[in-house]
């Protein structure tokens, strides 16, 4: 990579998260009456929403993170073997585009779904260096298909709990948020530290069309690129060492998803069946209106943001142990209280 003053290296990575910003806005507003002609999401019984709404926002946030971080890798210059990654990374999130493109529009069985996130999620795996291991006390080949089958749940878990206006974008912001700000301290390297302010600029950009009560929603074709995204943000803080951050900044999404699907195995429901039994979709249900709703998630993940911070810059196993203590007693009150809220 080229050396540039800290000063020209920034303003790059801010360029970049205002680019994709722009270009996501653009696209959707040229897109949005093709998407109401072609892609409209009709409310049916399990519905958070009331009215038809376009869904396929998510096409605009993954072209412009991948043409934004592109042009950022252009201009700084980074390794081969960082720009295989890369390559790789972007071929992923477009078969994810892609596939949930057409799910979006035509809608598919999950078996198809799921051969499609066993291959992006694969490829990548395949494409990081044998020397990056997560637990180097596992053979390889052990702890590689390990990976893949965690990173697929990622992936399906952020596209289970896109389910009312604005989710994602209160999980997207902060995560990317702190690994940006990971970035710009050197933890993360800069092709991570692009992609993360990429999407960052790219999410805010879809946001205002995403505001309650929303007039375009995510689909598919961008919450299983996005978990895509985001799951590999997140490994790649793991691979450097920084577990607890990796741990503590998806938290809220982990606890919410999991547990609602241990719940409904337990319960013998159809677990690839659509439902409303997520935490937060219970708030709503009980009276929370999903602004609140959404106030109370990004105030939790902003918490969890300031806890990973902090575990990363004392680098020491107790407070990494205590942050994560603390996180998680937090998402718990979190889910008991949308719980248990009441009209």
């Amino acid at each position: 990579m080229a050396a540039y003053p800290d000063t020209i290296l920034w303003a790059v990575y801010a360029g970049v998260s205002i680019l994709a910003g722009t270009l996501c806005t653009t696209i959707l507003i040229v897109l949005l009456p093709w998407f109401r002609s072609h892609a409209l999401a009709r409310p049916v019984d399990r519905s958070s929403h009331r009215e038809p709404t376009p869904q396929g926002g998510g096409l605009g946030v993954v072209l412009s993170t991948i043409l934004a971080a592109w042009l950022g890798v252009i201009v700084v210059g980074i390794p081969q073997d960082a720009v295989a990654q890369l390559s790789t990374l972007a071929a992923a999130a477009l078969i994810l585009t892609l596939i949930g493109l057409a799910d979006d529009i035509y809608g598919l069985s999950p078996v198809p779904r799921l051969l499609a996130q066993c291959l992006a999620v694969g490829l990548v795996v395949a494409a990081l260096p044998t020397e990056m291991r997560l637990v180097s006390a596992l053979p390889i080949w052990l702890e590689r298909p390990g990976l893949v089958l965690g990173w697929v749940w990622f992936v399906n878990l952020v596209n289970f709990m896109d389910g009312i206006d604005w989710m994602t974008v209160a999980e997207t912001v902060p995560i990317t948020g702190a690994i940006a700000v990971l970035g710009l301290s050197g933890t993360i390297a800069v092709p991570a530290t692009l992609i993360a302010l990429a999407l960052l600029g790219a999410i805010l950009g879809f946001a205002p069309f995403n505001k309650p009560v929303a007039r375009l929603f995510l689909g598919d074709v961008g919450s299983l690129p996005i978990g895509l995204i985001l799951g590999w943000l997140l490994l790649l803080l793991a691979l450097n060492g920084q577990f607890a951050a990796a741990f503590l900044l998806p938290l809220y999404y982990l606890a919410d998803a999991t547990i609602t699907l241990a719940l409904r195995i337990h319960r013998r429901e159809p677990i690839f069946q659509a439902h409303r039994s997520h935490f937060y979709q219970r708030a709503v249900a009980g009276g929370l209106s999903v602004s609140q709703v959404i106030a109370r998630v990004l105030a939790t993940n902003l918490v969890l943001v300031a806890l990973a911070l902090i575990s990363n810059a004392a680098d020491n196993l107790l407070i990494s142990l205590l942050c994560i203590i603390g996180g998680g007693g937090l998402v718990g009150c979190l889910l008991k209280h949308f719980a248990i809220v009441r009209r």
